[in-house]
C-alpha cells in the first residue's frame, strides 16, 4: 500500500469541501482527464463520480464510488479504471498546528494492477499521489482565502 502525506495551509474542513465537490475531481486527481457526471448525493456512501482517465484518444470511462465518509476527517473511495483494475483510496484529514495534514493511502484491489508487486507499484503511486495532494492543497488553500 502506498502512503503519501502532505501539509496544507488551511483547515481539514477546507480540504473536505474540495473533496465534497465531485466536479473538482479531475482537477486534483492526476490521470483523470474529465468528469462526466457526479451523483447528486456525492459524497454520500455509494454515490459516484463518473470520470474518464487517460489522454484522448485513449480514454477509459469509468467511475469512483464513495464507500465511507466521516466529514471532515475521512473519505474512502473505490476507484475503477477497467481494464486496468480498481483501487481503494483512503484520505485522512487532521488539523495540526494551524494547517491540515492530508494522508492518502492507495492500494490496488482488483484487476491486473493487483498482480504487480507493491515494490513496483508503491513508488509510482507515491509520486503520483504527491502531485495529487499538492493539487488538492492548492484548491483548498485558495478556497480558504
Amino acid at each position: 500500500m502506498s502512503v503519501t502525506t502532505h501539509r496544507a495551509a488551511c483547515s481539514s474542513a477546507d480540504v473536505f469541501a474540495v473533496l465534497s465537490d465531485g466536479w473538482l475531481y479531475g482537477t486534483w486527481v492526476v490521470g483523470a482527464s474529465r468528469v462526466r457526471d457526479v451523483d447528486a448525493a456525492w459524497p454520500a456512501t455509494q454515490a459516484a463520480i463518473h470520470h474518464s482517465i487517460g489522454v484522448w484518444p485513449l480514454l477509459i470511462n469509468d467511475r469512483t464510488v464513495c464507500t465511507e465518509v466521516d466529514a471532515p476527517r475521512l473519505m474512502v473511495l473505490r476507484g475503477r479504471g477497467w481494464p486496468l483494475g480498481e483501487v481503494t483510496v483512503r484520505i485522512e484529514l487532521a488539523d495540526v498546528g494551524g494547517g491540515c495534514e492530508i494522508t492518502l493511502h492507495e492500494q490496488p484491489v482488483a484487476g491486473p494492477a493487483k498482480l504487480i508487486p507493491a515494490a513496483v507499484t508503491d513508488p509510482m503511486l507515491h509520486a503520483r499521489n504527491r502531485e495529487c495532494l499538492r493539487r488538492l492543497a492548492y484548491l483548498a488553500e485558495g478556497r480558504a482565502r
